[in-house]
């Protein structure tokens, strides 16, 4: 038996007109890649990945319009709503030296410059400059890693390994 792992790209919000457009929220940074006409995407229903092809998809209002293909009325996707929409992992693009899809850092053991644990990256914030790393700590406040190069040293996914250094004024609530 196949196991297929699938990735979450955005939310089906709303319907759009009678057309059986779909108001999408995404949540990717490929987003132009993934809402492509002939693009394949799935659908989470009742517990199930129900695979759609785009037949048409444009930005609309800082939201994604989509309609599937085999589909041009309102009455056939209003149930769609609330909705979460997927990639399979096998369609996720490679990427480039120092970049890292969320699952990949979610769950990495952090290690400053001398070996000792930090703590573990709980979540991933967007920021306008750069991402920040949640990280879980033993004991205290969560501690935001600035995703920067003075700050992260490596990211060894294969391990779940990052090794950070801690500079001055980076975790000072530890007291």
């Amino acid at each position: 038996m196949e196991t297929k792992n699938y990735f979450k790209i955005g939310t089906i919000v709303n319907t759009h007109g009678i057309r059986g457009e779909l108001k999408i929220k995404a949540i990717t940074d490929f987003a132009d890649d993934r809402f492509q006409k002939g693009q394949a995407i799935y659908r989470l229903d009742r517990g199930k990945y129900v695979k759609e092809t785009i037949a048409k998809a444009r930005v609309h209002k800082g939201m994604w319009l989509v309609t599937f293909e085999g589909v041009d009325n309102i009455n056939q996707v209003e149930i769609f709503k609330g909705q979460d929409i997927f990639v399979d992992e096998a369609d996720r693009a490679d990427l480039d030296d120092g970049e890292y899809y969320y699952n990949e850092i979610i769950g990495c053991t952090v290690v400053d410059l001398n070996g000792q644990t930090m703590g573990e990256i709980k979540e991933i914030m967007t920021t306008g400059a750069n991402d920040v790393w949640i990280m879980k700590r033993p004991k205290g406040k969560d501690g935001l890693i600035p995703v920067i190069d003075d700050v992260v040293k490596e990211v060894n996914v294969a391990d779940k390994l990052i090794t950070i250094d801690v500079l001055e004024g980076l975790f000072d609530d530890e007291n």
